[in-house]
């Protein structure tokens, strides 16, 4: 699919969509070719890239490994939210790694049935 029909359904600019691109790409989730009959693809099966990859593709790892915010991570007192951000971010992992883009999808198509 072109990246401008993309930027379009999506109502973002071509630009932003352009740096996502390529992080995707870079991650091996997408594979993007430019020119006349170029355009954006999955590089594998939707059901096998979870929502996990995405955003580590985009956000990187920071996220799932860090403190909430952002203090030492070796000092277990360092921030007051260290147990709960600790236990809730393995759920958030969790459900994104057991969230496919398929699944997403079929979520989206459900939810245009039933407006």
């Amino acid at each position: 699919m072109l990246v401008q029909v993309l930027a379009t359904q999506f109502n973002v600019s071509c630009f932003y969509l352009a740096k996502i691109i390529s992080r995707l790409s870079k991650a091996g989730l997408i594979k993007s070719k430019r020119g006349y009959t170029g355009g954006v693809q999955l590089s594998r099966p939707a059901e096998e890239i979870s929502l996990l990859d995405v955003s580590r593709a985009i956000d990187g790892q920071e996220w799932t490994e860090s403190c909430l915010l952002g203090m030492a991570q070796s000092i277990e007192r360092a921030c007051p939210h260290h147990h709960f951000w600790k236990k809730e971010r393995c759920k958030i992992k969790d459900n994104l790694a057991n969230t496919s883009l398929k699944d997403t999808a079929e979520f989206e198509a459900r939810k245009k049935m039933h407006a």
